[in-house]
């Protein structure tokens, strides 16, 4: 009876543990993976641990190259959404124009559409413009369909902004350009990091409408894709565990700065 009275009690804490277990059980696998050392071309079943991989991350040919182009498109995707995604968003929500509720929906169109759809419909359009397919036009895809949850979150931010911050600024004689470097961008400073973040995540993890849309250019979703056809190298569990850890550092770093930041306001 304890034991059913205890579980009772602490059953959001497990089943939340039991989730989040659930989520990083692929992470584990693939981090446990990156120390193997496999008798053959494919890297599922584990054989002997060596660190082998790790001392040379590079040594499978072309990968390095097409994690830095994958990295390189998702750094400026990330900007070119994030500028773009937060004037759109700014514009919704403090400006009153006409079609402003057709541009509210057509903003989720990217979200919802299945991204074959979007892969096929900028091929087209690539095509039909004459334009060479190849990291511009990946580029341009991957701001495209990022800006939707840009814009998304930035919007949720701006929409619970005390206006009154910014007319007490305005009071104090402060001119727009203060106004919004000192009081707005701050404020909606978490917004805007957290779209900026899933645009990175979304563009250096996608695969469908880049692979329409790359023409010869590589990206590491794409030589992971290929790579599994003829084998997994243990390198490409070396760059996904690293990416894991970093990922996994920047929200600590986030969540002590965040923690020392509210310890100074009390």
């Amino acid at each position: 009876m304890a034991l059913v009275n205890w579980l009772k009690r602490h059953f959001v804490v497990i089943a939340g543990l039991l989730t989040l277990g659930y989520l990083l059980l692929p992470n584990i696998v693939v981090t446990v993976f990156s120390f193997n050392k496999p008798k053959g071309r494919f890297n599922y079943q584990w054989q002997q641990f060596s660190t082998d991989a790790w001392k040379d991350p590079c040594g499978v040919a072309d990968m390095c190259g097409s994690l830095s182009i994958s990295l390189q498109i998702a750094f400026w995707a990330t900007v070119g959404a994030t500028v773009l995604g937060s004037m759109i968003a700014f514009a919704l929500v403090r400006y009153r124009f006409r079609a402003r509720g057709t541009v509210n929906s057509l903003i989720f169109l990217p979200m919802a559409m299945p991204e074959v759809v979007m892969a096929a419909s900028l091929l087209t359009l690539f095509l039909n413009l004459g334009a060479q397919l190849g990291f511009w036009t990946i580029l341009i895809a991957h701001i495209m369909f990022c800006l939707s949850f840009v814009v998304v979150a930035v919007k949720a931010r701006v929409m619970s902004m005390d206006p009154r911050l910014e007319e007490a600024a305005r009071d104090l004689y402060a001119s727009p350009v203060q106004t919004f470097l000192r009081v707005t961008l701050p404020i909606a400073a978490p917004g805007i990091a957290a779209g900026a973040m899933l645009s990175f995540a979304l563009s250096f993890d996608d695969f469908i409408i880049t692979n329409f849309n790359a023409g010869s250019t590589v990206t590491f979703p794409m030589f992971v894709w290929g790579s599994a056809q003829r084998g997994t190298p243990v390198q490409i569990n070396v760059i996904g565990t690293a990416m894991f850890l970093v990922a996994v550092l920047l929200v600590l770093a986030s969540m002590v700065i965040s923690n020392r930041r509210n310890r100074q306001k009390a």
